[in-house]
């Protein structure tokens, strides 16, 4: 019953924006949740004391009436864009939002905070949420909605519904790297191990609290990201930085590992390893096959340096966003995000929706 029931929602809910994924018979996907850092974040940062946002111009410019919502982009980010994708709806608010109705309890929000990784120093030394704290957030939601419609429906919802988690990029480039904090106690390494267990114990956390699909997202190239091309690739050459890179690389492959053990021990459960380094590589190194015309420069002022609070209302910005593959030095443009979400479908979702739970 509750499957048909859920059936109906959610094609009225979508008839205005209808779903562009073929799920398999029988597979509903009430709501989308994200978990993670400033490419999930959809304007929790607006609510908290930290610099980290991005709740102003031209942040968002290219959003509904170009109003900054806090996303760190021009536009759409992953989580709406694979809402979108799945028919439940086009945009995916922030767990936050002063503004939050009922009606996006039931269909999905973002507990993400730009600035977090798995590492609990990463997030509380910029002043946001570690992943601890978006667990608390996603226990008061899940009261919130048992509330709202029953405990049954609610557990229906949870157990059916996709869980983004997107970290790991600031653990390496503003605690190991940059800062130094932790590359002064750990070998690169040892950190990797210590970034996966932190990574599988959130992934057990969720599964307690009921998420059972669960999409973990690896980390990019970072060491291709414009700001580091800037600050360690060479004045002239701005080229990657390999050793950004090679952590990345490590992480993810010891990440895979972990998540596949983890799908074979917790019952029922469809957890899934996103591995986009490669596919990131080949936006950057094939860029004309994906429509990119710049990938080494973002769209917000020169381009080289600007993310965040660099980003502002002062700075100009490219005149066609969708021939760019980043929009700040940071953060990838909707363009970019969509051709990424576009390829994680195809790869991935199968995985994750071949089945019921």
């Amino acid at each position: 019953m509750l499957y048909v029931l859920y059936a109906v929602c959610v094609f009225f809910s979508v008839c205005s924006s209808e779903a562009k994924v073929k799920l398999p018979a029988n597979v509903v996907v009430p709501a989308v949740f994200a978990f993670g850092d400033s490419i999930v974040d959809q304007g929790n940062n607006n609510n908290i004391g930290t610099p980290i946002k991005c709740n102003f111009p031209p942040y968002g410019k290219d959003l509904m009436d170009g109003t900054p919502t806090g996303r760190f982009s021009n536009a759409k980010t992953p989580p709406d864009l694979l809402a979108e994708e799945l028919g439940i709806k086009g945009l995916v608010p922030a767990y936050l939002d002063p503004n939050l109705r009922d009606e996006d309890l039931k269909t999905g929000v973002s507990f993400a905070s730009g600035g977090c990784g798995y590492d609990p120093l990463t997030a509380s030394s910029m002043s946001v949420l570690q992943l601890l704290d978006q667990l608390t957030l996603f226990q008061e939601y899940i009261e919130k909605l048992k509330g709202l419609v029953g405990e049954e429906e609610a557990t229906y919802i949870l157990s059916n519904s996709f869980y983004m988690v997107v970290a790991g990029s600031d653990d390496f480039l503003n605690n190991y790297f940059f800062t130094g904090f932790r590359r002064n106690q750990y070998h690169i390494n040892s950190y990797t191990d210590r970034i996966v267990a932190w990574a599988s114990d959130f992934v057990q956390e969720l599964f307690k609290l009921g998420a059972r699909r669960i999409g973990l997202m690896g980390i990019p190239p970072i060491g291709c990201l414009p700001m580091q091309r800037t600050l360690l690739g060479g004045i002239i050459a701005r080229g990657c930085v390999e050793e950004h890179n090679e952590a990345a690389q490590l992480a993810n492959t010891k990440m895979a590992v972990a998540i596949d053990l983890l799908s074979k021990t917790l019952p029922k459960s469809k957890l899934v390893f996103i591995d986009i380094y490669d596919l990131v590589t080949d936006f950057i190194v094939n860029h004309k096959k994906y429509g990119f015309e710049e990938v080494k420069k973002g769209c917000c002022g020169s381009g080289n340096i600007e993310v965040g609070m660099l980003c502002n209302k002062y700075s100009a910005t490219c005149e066609d966003d969708t021939k760019y593959l980043f929009w700040d030095s940071f953060h990838p443009t909707e363009k970019g995000y969509r051709v990424l979400v576009d390829q994680i479908i195809k790869n991935n979702m199968n995985k994750i929706f071949k089945t019921t739970v």
